[in-house]
């Protein structure tokens, strides 16, 4: 039998802790030899080929010039095991300090972009600006993904997903219910 749930009214500041929880990433950029990394606990997938993620980067954020400036990022994927590096990360500002240096974060080389790839994160997607008509008014941005890495295992890394008031999940279990139809569907 389906469980049916007893629910509460839910401040409606808070619906992102129930919508928000793709994994956390660590957005690295690059201008004109100055780095940064920021943590991002929001993107979203907007189409598979050519493979558009867009994102908000607010404004304030030291990032933020960065990369428009730069017109590129690389948007790195670490897992549980950095959860420590990934909140010092959001909770300290790049024009203080140089965040690969305080949390041991090396920089890993072969890709054609000059922002960091960071070697300790399970995927690393380097990522070229496709469009940027909603910056000016939301800070949005529409990257196109044009080189791709990800560690040959685990299959399924335990990835960090933020909730909100410092809270994490942990993904890392598989269900599967695969179908013909299903498949039919994907890239």
């Amino acid at each position: 039998m389906t469980r049916r749930f007893d629910k509460v009214d839910l401040p409606l500041e808070q619906v992102r802790r129930v919508l928000e929880p793709g994994p956390i990433v660590l957005l690295s950029s690059s201008h004109a030899g100055e780095r940064n990394v920021m943590t991002m606990g929001w993107h979203t997938v907007m189409e598979f080929s050519p493979s558009l993620v867009g994102c908000v980067i607010a404004s304030s954020n030291h990032s933020f010039e960065l990369v428009r400036r730069s017109r590129e990022c690389v948007i790195n994927v670490p897992t549980a095991a950095l959860v420590d590096a990934a909140v010092g990360i959001g909770t300290s500002s790049g024009s203080e300090v140089d965040k690969f240096e305080r949390y041991g974060l090396s920089v890993e080389d072969g890709f054609d972009t000059p922002a960091p790839v960071i070697r300790e994160c399970y995927a690393n997607f380097v990522c070229r600006l496709h469009d940027d008509c909603l910056v000016e008014k939301y800070n949005f941005f529409i990257w196109e993904v044009v080189a791709a890495r990800v560690a040959r295992s685990p299959k399924h890394p335990e990835t960090l997903h933020y909730t909100g008031a410092g809270e994490f999940r942990v993904a890392g279990k598989v269900i599967s219910r695969k179908t013909k139809g299903m498949l039919a569907k994907e890239p």
